[in-house]
């Protein structure tokens, strides 16, 4: 069964003539004794799938008695050691941790929760969520939900359900009368009925709801987004726009996500990481197109201007080129 962490345009792929032994040697090298060899490090984490990185770790482990990312933790430091741990974790494992971060710190980074919760697919949150047990010994479902509430929270727990139809088809019927309901529920009433709004955009396919909101337009003369805008507030309403932007355009949701995340006073190094490495496998070759597309210039050229030293090259090494 492939991975449903790698998609056909990542820029990180399999590294021809790897040795997870070399590997994992060249690394030791690069951390023990006085100083750290940080282009070593770069290069192999960057190079090498995050499949051969699993491999890479294992022989690690063998070798030197030590967890790989503990070895990373101790040996690094800042947001260029924090990039590096989470190059070396699974991808479920790694969405695990963003959002036991998220739903066990003071507060909740709903942000974040969103970000993961809206763009992933229903096998990926099966997957989350069993690392997340593996890891806590806690239920995803349950921390999240004992952290929020509303109708914030009936829609994050209708995605942990992991119901969405994965299906490419889209059912032109069915999209007729989808658009119907949403506008039944909202425009056409007083008050909205979310519950059509939270089953709708947390079960159908993206294809499905692409054709859907057309269907949408053509019948209410408003796009979806500007109907949930309208139709509701908060984070609820910024759960249900991060759904419309991933169904209509995901490449251009995370383009837009990460020229935020620099473009504020400061960088928001957390996210900044977290798009590229989830994304190096599955999506980032079209991510980089549609913030051209978007902002004129390149987010190759934005990270380098916002970012320095090796957290820098390391995130260049990710982006993998300045178109």
């Amino acid at each position: 069964m492939t991975s449903a962490w790698v998609g056909s345009r990542g820029t990180i792929h399999d590294y021809p003539g790897f040795s997870a032994s070399k590997d994992a040697e060249a690394i030791k090298t690069a951390v023990q004794g006085l100083g750290t060899d940080e282009t070593s490090l770069i290069n192999i984490l960057t190079g090498r799938s995050n499949a051969q990185r699993q491999l890479i770790a294992k022989e690690f482990k063998d070798y030197t008695g030590k967890d790989l990312k503990e070895a990373l933790k101790e040996d690094t430091s800042g947001d260029f050691g924090r990039v590096l741990v989470a190059l070396v974790m699974p991808p479920a494992e790694f969405d695990a941790e963003q959002i036991n971060k998220t739903v066990r710190g003071i507060g909740t980074n709903e942000k974040a929760l969103i970000e993961i919760l809206a763009s992933r697919t229903s096998r990926q949150i099966k997957e989350i969520a069993q690392a997340y047990y593996t890891v806590y010994r806690a239920s995803l479902r349950e921390d999240i939900g004992y952290d929020t509430s509303g109708d914030f929270k009936r829609t994050l727990m209708a995605l942990l359900d992991g119901r969405r139809d994965e299906n490419p088809e889209a059912n032109g019927e069915v999209a007729k009368r989808d658009a119907q309901i949403l506008y039944d529920a909202g425009e056409k009433r007083w008050g909205t009925d979310e519950t059509q709004f939270i089953d709708i955009l947390s079960s159908s396919s993206f294809s499905q709801l692409r054709l859907t909101f057309e269907e949408y337009k053509n019948l209410s003369g408003k796009r979806m987004e500007d109907s949930v805008r309208n139709e509701t507030s908060g984070d609820f309403a910024e759960l249900l726009l991060a759904i419309v932007k991933c169904a209509n355009n995901a490449p251009a949701f995370f383009a837009e996500k990460l020229n935020k995340c620099m473009k504020g006073p400061g960088t928001d190094e957390f996210t900044l990481s977290r798009i590229l490495v989830s994304r190096s496998e599955i999506d980032l070759l079209d991510i980089r197109e549609e913030y051209k597309n978007l902002y004129g210039q390149s987010l190759y050229s934005d990270i380098s201007s916002d970012t320095s030293g090796d957290y820098r090259r390391t995130l260049l090494k990710i982006c993998g080129g300045d178109n």
